[in-house]
């Protein structure tokens, strides 16, 4: 539903943004303006909806978890924070939406789309030529950044911070790409290879871009919007300011707030009640309820819990699967209030306030 939201929420932003130009004419208007922005429409809710997926998997278990609350793209329709978790947001919902525009480009979704064929027959290396059907990241990056892009149409350091996030998180795309490559030869000697360039997994971009997030740097910049009238030499100076950072880095303007305290106006839970994990598989996840709970000022309570899944499925000829309904019990664990740590839990969130 979020990502349906966010796409419309673009969508109706574009179809403004271009009606009410002036000077583009009628001809421009009809083909580059909301017409032709329609054919896309699928492939953008869609991309859109792998963004915010994919962030809520990458920070299941941090004390920030991608809440609904902080994935509205435009800094005017409420993201106004610049923390390293909303460059996240907006880094991956950028590379969602071109990954799939991508790829369905290469399906042959689109009749003006399809292969990246410019480099077919020539060599690439030893042993090796381009060939095949190397996916259309150009195709990609340039809807996506129509689309996405279009939101910031603010003139202060946020849109600029927000702008080069997206920009991130396209370059992510390029970053993960891997070669493909087929053998040709006499009885399959591999004398000869054709090779070309496809999209790696879309988890590989979220692992690519979480790592970029925990290395993310700060910026210290002045938050004001442009005076009016004079917006051309305060981009130039944002532009020359953000010069000594690399694009495919994420940035940030402000230090993230106390996740583990709810904050119902910034629509953050807090980390009371949450669900950690002590038997993962990784590092990272056994250590969830120490960085939940411990390090929140709460306790780990143990749930058992009654779970009904499907099994013994038989396949029947022709042609059902019937399954057995089958009680399972499990054992869970949550993060809970100390027992009499209502005030301390309280004097954190008040020393919090006071920070902020």
């Amino acid at each position: 539903a979020m990502g349906l939201f966010i796409f419309f929420t673009v969508f109706l932003q574009m179809c403004c943004h271009f009606h009410c130009a002036s000077t583009w004419t009628v001809n421009n208007f009809l083909m580059t303006g909301p017409k032709a922005f329609l054919t896309y429409a699928t492939s953008v809710q869609s991309g859109a909806q792998s963004g915010i997926k994919e962030c809520k998997h990458q920070f299941a278990l941090d004390k920030w978890n991608c809440p609904e609350s902080t994935l509205q793209l435009s800094t005017h329709n409420g993201l106004r924070s610049a923390t390293k978790e909303t460059s996240f947001v907006h880094a991956i919902s950028a590379a969602g939406v071109m990954y799939t525009l991508t790829k369905n480009c290469s399906m042959g979704d689109f009749d003006n789309c399809g292969c990246d064929d410019s480099r077919i027959g020539q060599a690439g290396g030893k042993g090796w030529i381009w060939g095949g059907c190397s996916d259309n990241v150009e195709f990609g990056e340039k809807i996506s950044k129509q689309f996405v892009d279009a939101l910031e149409n603010g003139h202060d350091s946020r849109a600029a911070v927000n702008l080069h996030n997206n920009e991130a998180g396209r370059l992510a795309i390029k970053a993960t790409m891997r070669k493909a490559c087929k053998c040709h030869g006499v009885s399959g000697s591999c004398s000869i290879q054709t090779c070309w360039m496809q999209l790696a997994d879309f988890r590989e971009v979220g692992n690519y871009l979480k790592q970029k997030h925990e290395q993310a740097k700060k910026l210290e910049m002045d938050k004001k919007p442009a005076r009016a009238g004079n917006s051309a030499v305060h981009r130039g100076a944002r532009a020359l300011s953000l010069g000594g950072i690399a694009k495919t880095e994420l940035i940030y303007l402000e230090d993230s707030p106390d996740y583990c305290v709810q904050n119902q106006s910034l629509g953050y839970h807090g980390t009371e009640g949450r669900e950690c994990v002590r038997s993962g598989k990784s590092a990272w996840e056994k250590k969830s309820c120490r960085r939940l709970c411990a390090d929140c000022g709460l306790t780990v309570a143990q749930k058992r819990i009654e779970v009904v899944s499907s099994c013994n499925c038989k396949f029947h000829w022709c042609c059902t699967v019937k399954c057995q309904r089958c009680t399972q019990v499990v054992t869970k664990h949550y993060c809970v209030r100390k027992h009499g740590a209502r005030k301390a839990q309280s004097k954190t969130k008040r020393k919090h306030l006071r920070r902020s």
